[in-house]
């Protein structure tokens, strides 16, 4: 058992210290991969922090995906526009038989109101 004397004086168990703070003794090994996981982080949080103060990236990125929106916008619109020909084309023979019946009407209604 090793003994370490704290700063007031009384002697200290590590290995109960360890126990008691719950973590235990951690070899090279583990000590290492938590280096390396605590490097990762550190340079995902920086490479995060450096996004955030790119202000004309950021700027880019955003046209690019309203670029992008308006693009798919634009498929839907004439997908859409595509459809309604098709319905056009197939109530086409009513559709022109009702503007001519309006043509005849508004055709009557001036030959009238000018023998008037």
């Amino acid at each position: 058992m090793t003994h370490d004397v704290s700063r007031a004086g009384a002697h200290v168990d590590a290995g109960a210290e360890a126990a008691a703070s719950g973590r235990g003794a951690k070899g090279p090994d583990e000590l290492r991969r938590q280096i390396e996981r605590t490097r990762h982080e550190l340079g995902d949080t920086v490479a995060e922090l450096a996004g955030k103060m790119d202000v004309k990236g950021r700027a880019r990125a955003r046209a690019d995906d309203l670029r992008d929106r308006a693009g798919a916008m634009t498929v839907q619109m004439r997908s859409t526009a595509a459809h309604a020909g098709e319905a056009g084309m197939r109530h086409r023979k009513p559709v022109m038989i009702a503007g001519a019946v309006v043509a005849v009407a508004v055709g009557a209604v001036m030959v009238q109101r000018h023998r008037c």
